[in-house]
């Protein structure tokens, strides 16, 4: 519930509410709520100002999560595919953008104005295997640079994971983080 909630909105919303009651309680000589009201009031409503600059919405979910795909989610998914899902879908303060040091590191990001942007995000089933699949508006890095950069990707996210890139319309990229399931050993004879 939290994670859904902006901080910049509700600081704003009972700074403002205390600070109104602090000039209510001022003029009318009522100097314990005045107190109050400007003492807690204004510094939460500057505080809410603060938050509401620097926020980073949500990134919604672009289908609705079947519920099979949840329970596959839970018996499949690994921690690096449920930590993305995690953050991409809350909050944030003081980032430019969704998964941009991960971007920088990876070479997808050479300024900010060639940052993709994660626009979505879904969860599907991609051979027989849990798939969380980022979708990206990526109009001046091409999906060929993408490819170039796909063995960095799944080493970058880590083991269990392979990744599957596809363009479905121009300038927009999907990256399927799918579960990879863990290496056999090899029986020797």
């Amino acid at each position: 519930m939290l994670r859904q909630t902006s901080l910049g909105t509700l600081g704003l919303g009972v700074g403002g509410a205390l600070t109104l009651v602090g000039f209510v309680a001022y003029f009318s000589s009522n100097a314990t709520l005045n107190l109050v009201g400007f003492f807690y009031g204004i510094p939460l409503l500057l505080g809410g100002l603060a938050l509401i600059a620097s926020e980073l919405k949500p990134v919604p979910y672009t289908q609705p999560t079947p519920p099979a795909i949840a329970e596959l989610r839970d018996q499949q998914a690994t921690t690096t595919q449920n930590q993305i899902r995690k953050d991409v879908t809350r909050y944030r303060y003081g980032q430019s953008a969704h998964l941009d040091s991960s971007l920088s590191h990876l070479g997808l990001s050479p300024t900010n104005e060639e940052r993709p942007e994660l626009i979505g995000i879904r969860e599907t089933q991609i051979d027989a295997a849990y798939a969380l699949v980022l979708e990206f508006n990526s109009p001046l890095i091409s999906l060929e640079t993408w490819q170039q950069r796909q063995a960095k990707i799944e080493g970058f996210f880590g083991p269990g994971i392979r990744v599957q890139l596809t363009q479905p319309v121009e300038r927009q990229i999907e990256v399927a983080l799918i579960t990879a399931p863990p290496a056999q050993p090899q029986a020797t004879d």
